[in-house]
Formats: C-alpha cells, sequence, structure tokens
C-alpha cells in the first residue's frame, strides 16, 4: 500500500474516532470544561504509556531503531514539539467547549470549528506552501457541504461564542501545522504521549484555578470520560500524528473534517436521528472534496507526459 494511502486511511479512522465520540462528548458536557479535558487527557497519557512500550518491542523485533532519543538535541526537540502541539490541543479544546458553554448550538459549533479546513491551507500560503487547483476545489466543496450539514438554519447573528469558536479553529489549525512540523522529526507515539502530558497538566491547572472538579463528578461521567481518554484522545490523536507524517496538511485537514459526516451518521446509526436531505446532501459533498483530493490527476498528467 503506498505511503500517502496509508497514511490517508489513519486518518479517516481518527475522524471515524472523533466523530463517534460526539455522543460522549455530549454526554459529558454537564462537567466543567477543564475538568472533562484533564480526565480525559490524564486517561489518555496512562493508555499511552503501555503503547510507546508496546511500539519499542514491535521495532526492536523488526530490527528497527527504538527507545528515546540518545541524543541531547533529539531529546530537546521531541520536548519542544510536545510542548508546542500540546499546549495548541489544550487552547484548541478549551476554546471549543467554553464557545459550546455560552451558546449550545452545536451544529454552529461544529461548522465553525471545521473551518480549519479552509485556515490550514490559507496559512500553509504564508509558509511557502501552495496548494493546487484541485485541492482548493475540494476546500471550497467542503465548506459548502459543512454548511449544508451543520448550519440548519443559517448563521444568525455573529455572537461572542461565535468569535471563540472561530478562535478555536484558528488554534486548530495551528495544532495541524505543527503536527505536520515535527511529525517527521520524531517518534509520533512519544509525541502523542508528551503531547496529552502537556494538555493533562494545563487543563488540571485551570481546573483547578476556575473550577471544583469532585471525585463525584467524575464518577457521574465515567464512561464518557473513558471514552474520551482511550478512544478520542489516546488513539484519536495518536492516528492523527501517525497519519499527517508526510502528508500534506491541508489534505490532512480536510480529511479530518469527515468527523463532522462520522457523527452525524453515528447519531443516525446509534441515536436513531434523522438525517434530512439537506443534511445527506452535505455528507455526500464533503465525501466527494475528500475523494477529489485524493484522485491522483497530477500523476495522470506526468504520465501522459512521459508517454
Amino acid at each position: 500500500m503506498k505511503t500517502q494511502t496509508k497514511h490517508s486511511l489513519m486518518l479517516m479512522l481518527c475522524a471515524f474516532i472523533w466523530g463517534t465520540a460526539f455522543v460522549a462528548q455530549s454526554a459529558g458536557s454537564g462537567m466543567g470544561a477543564y475538568s472533562f479535558l484533564a480526565g480525559r487527557s490524564w486517561l489518555a497519557v496512562l493508555v499511552l504509556i503501555p503503547t510507546v512500550f508496546a511500539f519499542d518491542a514491535v521495532r526492536k523485533k523488526q530490527g528497527q531503531p527504538y527507545g528515546w532519543p540518545k541524543e541531547k538535541s533529539e531529546r530537546k526537540t521531541l520536548l519542544v514539539a510536545g510542548l508546542v502541539c500540546g499546549t495548541f490541543l489544550f487552547a484548541a479544546s478549551a476554546a471549543q467547549q467554553i464557545g459550546i458553554t455560552i451558546n449550545p448550538s452545536t451544529a454552529k459549533a461544529a461548522f465553525l470549528t471545521a473551518m480549519y479546513v479552509v485556515m490550514v491551507p490559507v496559512f500553509g500560503l504564508f509558509l511557502g506552501r501552495k496548494g493546487s487547483a484541485q485541492l482548493w476545489v475540494s476546500m471550497v466543496i467542503a465548506v459548502a457541504g459543512l454548511y449544508m450539514l451543520c448550519m440548519k438554519n443559517g448563521f444568525g447573528g455573529i455572537e461572542t461564542s461565535d468569535w471563540i469558536l472561530l478562535s478555536c479553529a484558528v488554534l486548530f489549525s495551528f495544532q495541524i501545522m505543527s503536527i505536520d512540523h515535527f511529525s517527521p522529526l520524531v517518534d509520533g507515539v512519544r509525541l502523542s504521549l508528551i503531547q496529552f502530558i502537556v494538555v493533562a497538566v494545563e487543563s488540571s491547572a485551570a481546573a483547578l484555578i476556575f473550577e471544583t472538579p469532585t471525585l463525584a463528578e467524575y464518577g457521574a461521567n465515567f464512561l464518557p470520560v473513558v471514552y474520551c481518554g482511550v478512544m478520542s484522545s489516546g488513539a484519536g490523536y495518536t492516528l492523527q500524528i501517525l497519519g499527517q507524517k508526510d502528508l500534506n496538511p491541508a489534505i490532512a485537514s480536510l480529511i479530518m473534517c469527515l468527523e463532522s459526516v462520522f457523527s452525524a451518521l453515528g447519531g443516525w446509526l446509534l441515536l436513531g436521528q434523522n438525517l434530512s436531505m439537506r443534511e445527506s446532501a452535505g455528507c455526500t459533498l464533503i465525501f466527494a472534496a475528500v475523494v477529489l483530493s485524493q484522485l491522483p490527476f497530477a500523476e495522470l498528467r506526468r504520465c501522459k507526459k512521459g508517454a
């Protein structure tokens, strides 16, 4: 299997996990935002510690390099990567939850958050990345699909919560681009572990300062915290780091916006929520955009020129 195809499938699985975690996140919304984020992040750390050892065992058996970096410069790069990616992830996740708390319109929140699908290639222009016409057309189709899927009644007025959610999209864009920068330089599983240690520490500090987390609160929301910690945080974000390696971050963001589609389909299959014609059309457009971005038009043109 080609590397790009394998990494794209990893990101699709990542989007599926994030989309199906929507029900769990909604169920745990009664907790403080920072408390919920801290609980799921510490659980992700507990899951990722044995995962690191498991990956090391596989690499050792295959005769590949394994273990923590030996060189001081490599250890520093890994720590800086974890701090940068983890801080962006904490800020983006916190902004999303705060925006939803102010205005519980999850449809608007889903659309505004998913605007990172456009922001990533736009910010990429400032870093010297020039997207193809094929990619930009895919972005436009994806945004149209997201609007039809999420914004059933239009925008209405622009509120304070909307600006917070747009800042969330900006922060997720920075997190995606930071993963793109660091993932070729460091071990992906170790980066995921350090990233979540950073998120756990920062969200715990915020919870202790702004909220009053209790064991009873965690007990009442045990299943949502466990599912989000193990699957969405532990597995999902590890798949993001591994999948984004050597993949254009604009294409990565486009694939990951399938989270909205899987969330809608999960509500239909698991909760019996009906999909309207408009929502079904939105899902179809997003899928079409992702497929279009993956079609090898450039390779076909090169083959024709070489023939």
